[in-house]
């Protein structure tokens, strides 16, 4: 199968394309390279690439490809409020305008990386697919909105389907420390201290990079009749945990790591907790891998080999927001997110 992966060079990207190789497609990216100066680690596996905003995708561009995968877009809520008609521009209405360009263009199937921000202050209650849309900031809006908009160019010819990812975490070339797992590894790591400014109470659930390539695969190889105009949650579902629970795991993976949790303080609104069962009972049963015990453990020796400094944590260099505004700062980008040169 011939595929298209926007956003090939980011955190998940950059697993996801040389995954689709492995399995024997024929693999092409899209990405402005937004984070060219962001890579970790000495090397990685690139694909051929359209270097390219997502804005400006034009037909020609994706003409001829079977599949397209979908992840390109600004990917945090600290991100999405640094400027809210931005990130509708980028995550939702360039989203829908390249469904509608890739439907004029032939392409089969449109996987989009949609999030289980979609249920936003979801509270205590288990939720599914079926679940009312709650979002509170405007990247969860954007990910509503581009659902709803994809879902009206299903047809015969033209099938998209929506991937619901809970948070990521894991070790990637485009890594970024601004996930909960990945940002406790670290201040762990550099510090030998976890300090929580919340009170650790609100649920998330987690997932790794590599099960939602897994399951990007999955559904780009299944028959149509099982995922036209379907979203699925992705993750696992035990794997709803407290933000307290991933620090205490933490603790324990990291040597003489202290953890500790703000008196008082306020929990995040962010709570919710996700059923993720439907996708491996509809798609060849599909189960993830990965735990957050094993997570912290490949975290904390990717940290270890590479020598991760506090400078560098505390640093832009994996902070999505903070290297935005760093080239910003620089002239590098425009207010629009494009390179100045």
């Amino acid at each position: 199968m011939r595929v298209l992966v926007t956003g090939n060079r980011g955190y998940i990207g950059t697993i996801l394309a040389p995954l689709l190789k492995q399995r024997g497609h024929e693999v092409v990216g899209l990405d402005s390279d937004l984070y060219r100066y962001c890579t970790f680690g000495n090397s990685w596996e690139d694909v051929e690439t359209i270097v390219k905003d997502v804005r400006d995708v034009e037909r020609e561009d994706v003409a001829g490809f079977d599949a397209i995968c979908h992840l390109a877009a600004l990917s945090n809520d600290p991100l999405g409020n640094l400027d809210p008609d931005l990130t509708y521009d980028i995550n939702y209405r360039a989203s829908a305008r390249l469904a509608e360009v890739a439907k004029a263009a032939g392409v089969k199937r449109y996987i989009f990386s949609s999030s289980c921000s979609n249920y936003g202050a979801g509270g205590e209650a288990l939720l599914d697919e079926t679940s009312a849309f709650n979002p509170v900031t405007p990247y969860g809006e954007s990910k509503v909105l581009t659902e709803q908009a994809v879902s009206e160019l299903a047809d015969e010819g033209f099938s998209p389907v929506f991937l619901r990812n809970a948070t990521a975490y894991g070790v990637s070339p485009r890594l970024r420390f601004d996930l909960v797992l990945n940002n406790l590894v670290a201040w762990a790591y550099t510090t030998g201290k976890i300090f929580m400014k919340s009170d650790g109470t609100p649920w998330r659930p987690v997932v790794h990079i590599r099960d939602i390539c897994a399951a990007f695969a999955a559904v780009l190889e299944a028959p149509k009749e099982l995922v036209h105009k379907q979203a699925f949650n992705v993750g696992s579902t035990s794997q709803n945990l407290q933000i307290r629970d991933i620090a205490q795991v933490v603790g324990k993976t990291v040597p003489g790591c202290e953890v500790a949790f703000a008196e008082g303080a306020s929990p995040d609104k962010r709570c919710y907790k996700v059923n993720c069962d439907r996708l491996g009972q509809v798609v060849g049963g599909f189960e993830t891998a990965w735990d957050v015990q094993r997570g912290a453990v490949e975290l904390y020796e990717a940290y270890q080999g590479e020598g991760v400094t506090l400078e560098e944590f505390e640093g832009p260099r994996y902070q999505r927001i903070g290297q935005i505004k760093k080239l910003l700062a620089e002239g590098r980008l425009d207010a629009k997110l494009r390179f100045t040169g």
